[in-house]
């Protein structure tokens, strides 16, 4: 039996979202404040026995925030766990039953186990009674609603429903624009309560490991510290007839230091300067110091101190003493001890959630460890930022969280491919290109040159990374675009995707000539074939971005190295003529070639170049001489601003703001007076991006600045 869907409605940073799980192990990735941990809570909500008394204590903070502004009043919370496979066992038959299950055949295989956050009775009955489209009616209602007075916690199973579906949430909660809603709820399709005695919580293994925050503060705690949950697992288990010799001794210890002369005459000093101070009437009637060293099993163990030696060192040292990746590592180590100890109990299934295990622990030791867990019987879910775990983790296990105003939306990135297409990209997914899957828009390159020197571009240009930007640039080499971007589409990834490649058109006549040599003959028909590949190379791509609005080819005309020097980037090559020649004459012929306008010359030279360094060298040599005037070419650009189409108000300001810093370097007389006024009230969003143009076309009319205020206008 496994979790195989959760279904999160109006619940926290989720209005709408569905999580899909298989048997083992699942990977939940995604930002800061995307709602890892929500999803977590919302599982342990009903199924950690210790969590279920908080599922009574929702507020109304716990609805998701497009529902904010008293717009929660009426809405119902709706958390659905989806269980799949479950066995003929008759334990689990018999609750799943009653319960939770919907008998499809001779027994129970799936069942639905649902928490309602929703409006108690009365208030149901007066909605239900309200004459449709009776606004004014409706809002007179909802203004009394309060979440302590008017709303209850109410479990059900054995529904049928999809409750992400907005027509089903209509059907079971109501339609609040045209007042509609239900006098009854229909049980066989929404669920039948499940009674407290029949709760799953109890008849399963459920063990939540949280994000190491500050294991060594947990470890001082008796509350958290998870060598004495070990210690009191197996202090019940210690058999009194061997532990009496133990308490034996115990006993005499604390007799012997009760009997110690210093302690016998501390006593006796105690009590008389007691006497001496208030008299015999207000003193003590006894008086005594005893040693408190236990003697029962379970706090005699709580006593011992876990002492650890880092690899490759013979000092042992306690818990405080460890690197905080040591520290952790132990930590985790018995937290999956203890979920060990618990499910060997007769339970109907195992779970097993981790948030965010990563911290501190090196990259070899986080593929290691998580490549390794696998506990055969036990389905584990973990949340993670880590590229290197999720590196390791099966790309039909994982889903993908993405921050949106006020909610956030799941994807599954496998949803839809064939076994041949997920093979393909789980074989293509490493720690480095593993990227893709937690940026907010993705940049495919397929040579070494871009993936060099278009970051560069970025940074020194506009003065901003393209990690500010939240876009991974990613060099798929020789992968094949249409392999890694079908992960970006309606049913999988909902992020943008630019595919930079080259149409590689001839930068010369290809036409052979009679009076052409050998040589020329042999590098027209190179130049004609590149092309007939290029075009070959789009109608493909075209073919393969038709009906995905998120997905796009971006072409240089000819290649990269041509492109930017067409851009007016000779400058930056002619600057590295001299590590790419040693003779005098054919520097004096390159530079000659890289200041002519006609690209069959310049073309073929800086090509000559990057073919003779290796492009990858090439890019690196130049990547030194990109500064703030070089010109980033119009289809990179227009990549850039595809795969990530809005952009903070703050980013755009702060590279406006590089931009009239470098203008001013230049140039100091320029006057950015009314600019940085007007920049300034864009910023606080009093203006929009268009009402800076003016302004900045009257400065510095041919900078750059002007492009991206006409692109992101």
């Amino acid at each position: 039996m496994h979790i195989s869907k959760v279904s999160l409605i109006n619940y926290r940073n989720f209005a709408n979202a569905n999580f899909y799980f298989n048997k083992g192990i699942n990977t939940i990735i995604g930002e800061n404040g995307s709602g890892k941990t929500n999803v977590f809570k919302a599982i342990r909500l009903l199924l950690e026995d210790v969590s279920l008394p908080y599922a009574y204590k929702l507020t109304e903070g716990d609805f998701n925030r497009t529902l904010d502004k008293g717009r929660w009043k009426g809405h119902w919370i709706i958390i659905s766990i989806e269980f799949d496979e479950l066995n003929d066992e008759e334990a689990i038959q018999s609750l799943f039953i009653h319960g939770a299950g919907v008998a499809e055949e001779n027994y129970v295989k799936k069942a639905t186990y649902n928490l309602f956050f929703r409006p108690k009775a009365d208030i149901r009955q007066q909605l239900s009674e309200l004459a449709e489209g009776d606004l004014v009616g409706l809002q007179t209602l909802l203004n009394e609603i309060t979440v302590l007075d008017n709303y209850e916690t109410f479990f059900t199973g054995k529904s049928t429903a999809d409750f992400s579906d907005p027509v089903v949430y209509k059907e079971l909660v109501g339609d609040f624009e045209n007042v509609i809603f239900p006098p009854a709820i229909d049980a066989s399709k929404f669920g039948s309560k499940i009674p407290h005695q029949l709760s799953v919580a109890k008849e399963i293994s459920f063990t939540f490991i949280q994000a190491l925050r500050d294991v060594v503060s947990d470890f001082h705690n008796n509350r958290t510290n998870p060598l004495l949950g070990l210690l009191k697992n197996k202090s019940g288990e210690i058999n009194e007839a061997e532990y009496k010799p133990i308490s034996d001794l115990v006993n005499d210890l604390n007799q012997s230091i009760e009997a110690l002369p210093d302690v016998q005459n501390i006593r006796l000093d105690i009590r008389s300067t007691i006497q001496d101070a208030v008299g015999l009437t207000y003193s003590p009637s006894s008086l005594s110091i005893k040693s408190s060293v236990p003697d029962e099993a379970e706090k005699l163990l709580q006593s011992l101190k876990l002492f650890i030696g880092e690899p490759g060192e013979e000092y042992e040292g306690g818990i405080h003493e460890l690197s905080l990746g040591g520290a952790n590592l132990i930590f985790l180590t018995l937290k999956l001890l203890e979920f060990k100890y618990r499910k060997s109990k007769d339970t109907f299934a195992n779970f097993l959630i981790i948030e965010e295990p990563e911290a501190h622990i090196h990259n070899h030791i986080q593929k290691t460890l998580f490549d390794k867990l696998d506990y055969g019987d036990t389905q584990i879910i973990y949340s993670t930022h880590s590229t290197q775990i999720s590196e390791v983790s099966n790309v039909e296990n994982i889903n993908i969280l993405a921050k949106k105003l006020n909610y956030a939306e799941v994807y599954q990135p496998s949803m839809g491919l064939n076994a041949e297409s997920i093979n393909q990209i789980q074989r293509y997914l490493d720690a480095v290109r593993t990227n893709l899957l937690f940026a907010k828009g993705v940049i495919l390159v397929e040579g070494d040159a871009e993936e060099i020197l278009i970051p560069i571009m970025v940074k020194k240009v506009l003065g901003v990374s393209l990690d500010e930007l939240g876009i991974s640039l990613i060099n798929i080499r020789s992968t094949g675009f249409e392999n890694v971007a079908q992960l970006f589409h309606q049913d999988r990834i909902k992020r943008k995707c630019a595919i930079l490649t080259d149409l590689d058109d001839a930068i010369c006549d290809t036409t052979v000539q009679p009076g052409d040599n050998d040589v020329l003959q042999k590098y027209k028909k190179r130049v004609a074939g590149s092309r007939k590949k290029g075009l070959e190379r789009k109608t493909v791509l075209d073919a393969f971005e038709i009906g995905n609005p998120w997905v796009k080819a971006f072409y240089a005309k000819h290649t990269f190295e041509v492109d930017f020097v067409t851009e007016g980037n000779a400058l930056e090559v002619i600057q590295i003529i001299d590590q790419v020649y040693i003779d005098q004459p054919t520097r004096d012929q390159s530079l000659t070639d890289l200041e002519e306008n006609d690209v069959s010359i310049y073309g073929k030279r800086v090509l000559t170049m990057a073919k003779q360094e290796g492009k990858g060298w090439f890019a690196i040599m130049l990547g030194k001489h990109i500064f703030h005037k070089t010109i980033i070419p119009k289809y990179i650009l227009d990549a850039i601003f595809f795969a990530r189409d809005t952009y903070s108000p703050n980013i755009v300001a702060d590279i406006i703001d590089y931009r009239i810093k470098k203008c001013l370097e230049d140039d100091s007389t320029l006057d950015f007076t009314d600019c940085r006024k007007k920049l300034l009230r864009y910023r606080s969003e009093e203006i929009k991006l268009e009402d800076l143009a003016f302004d900045f076309k009257l400065v510095i009319p041919n900078d750059q600045v002007m492009t991206l205020i006409n692109k992101l206008k």
